[in-house]
């Protein structure tokens, strides 16, 4: 039985819910409808997508057919593994912020490591000895994340930076990882899927594209997870994420796995799809700055950025050789033109640091921003 007081609430609410003088009137229906914010969002990221699949297009289906040997040799396939390696230090710095200057001993790790597992066990797949090679690298990335665990900062980089000259030692010492070569260079294995033959350029171009799709695509998914929030959580201020239950140690240890898994794939790639033969020299530091640049020019934090940071990376160096040619007719000498692409890079950096940090990723989306509102707006 209701009490007489609940009764008389309940008409008091009826009564305020159909309006003053109307107290036997229904409640008013309630129009559900999407969030304002929601649709704005959806119709701002349709253009985005739509040239995301443009390019998908471009890639898979005119690209193989139009570009020749020299394009997909010396532009097309060090800009997709390039681009898969800063994407690898984004997840790390980018969405986590852990400093790393030891991109390359991780690259250094899955090449010789996917040519070892080739070696040494006839008949197992390429990929499988490509995934093999990230993991091993992956495995070095959980022993290099231990000290993040107690340090931050400069401290880390200087730990990974001990990483980097411990891997090409190790390398340079023992010459069994290289099959105990003399000069300790590695050749790259037959690429092939089955019966399928990549040997040639545009095979080694569809390859990499392959694997840059699946693992951008991977990247992109575990951003958007509570892994991806996480990482961000302990990039913003670690000891907050910690209070609101998040395993800070866990969610670094796995930030180091899985960058160094990306890294150890690139390092693969551009082992065996871009150069063929690698020696440990040509993982030295210098590649791991070249990876860290592609991620502040392109952005921090971006996945698109890895992108443009490779694009800026890979295209500048032929654009500043091709503009030195038809205006100085060849007089520059190439090592002081190499001078030169060093010291616009350093500016560059200089310049995202202090105007933009966010990077090339961030004028991209202004760009777009401003295409999208013109003429309409100004």
């Amino acid at each position: 039985m209701t009490p007489p007081h609940s009764a008389e609430a309940a008409a008091d609410r009826a009564g305020l819910a159909a309006g003053p003088g109307r107290a036997d009137a229904p409640p008013a229906r309630v129009a559900h409808r999407h969030p304002p914010a929601r649709r704005g969002l959806g119709h701002a990221a349709r253009p985005a997508q739509l040239a995301l699949a443009g390019l998908l297009v471009l890639a898979w289906g005119v690209v193989p057919w139009i570009a020749n040997d020299y394009w997909f040799s010396a532009v097309l396939v060090p800009f997709l593994v390039l681009a898969l390696a800063g994407l690898g230090l984004n997840l790390l710095t980018g969405y986590t912020g852990q400093l790393s200057v030891g991109s390359a001993a991780f690259m250094a790790v899955g090449a010789f490591a996917t040519y070892n597992f080739s070696l040494r066990l006839p008949g197992l797949p390429l990929l499988a000895s490509i995934a093999l090679g990230g993991g091993m690298a992956a495995l070095l990335g959980l022993l290099v994340g231990l000290p993040s665990l107690r340090i931050k900062g400069f401290y880390l980089i200087v730990s990974t930076l001990a990483a980097q000259f411990f891997v090409q030692w190790v390398f340079v010492k023992f010459g069994w990882f290289s099959n105990d070569s003399a000069s300790g260079v590695i050749t790259a294995p037959r690429l092939a899927l089955g019966s399928i033959d990549l040997s040639s350029p545009a095979g080694h171009y569809l390859l990499v594209l392959g694997i840059v799709c699946l693992l951008t695509l991977l990247a992109r998914n575990l951003i958007a997870s509570s892994i991806g929030r996480h990482w961000m959580a302990v990039r913003d201020m670690d000891a907050a994420a910690a209070s609101l239950g998040i395993a800070v140690p866990r969610a670094k240890l796995l930030a180091f796995a899985v960058s160094s898994f990306y890294l150890g794939v690139a390092g693969a790639l551009w082992a065996f799809a871009y150069l063929g033969t690698v020696e440990p020299d040509g993982f030295n530091l210098n590649r791991s700055f070249q990876i860290l640049f592609i991620a502040i020019i392109g952005g921090l934090g971006s996945i698109a950025g890895s992108f443009y940071g490779a694009a800026f990376i890979v295209l500048f160096p032929i654009a500043l050789s091709q503009a030195a040619d038809a205006l100085l007719a060849g007089s520059v000498d190439p090592g002081q033109l190499e001078n030169l692409q060093r010291i616009v890079f350093g500016l560059l950096i200089i310049v995202f640091l202090v105007k933009e940090p966010d990077g090339l990723a961030r004028l991209a989306a202004r760009a777009g921003a401003a295409l999208r509102r013109w003429p309409l707006r100004a």
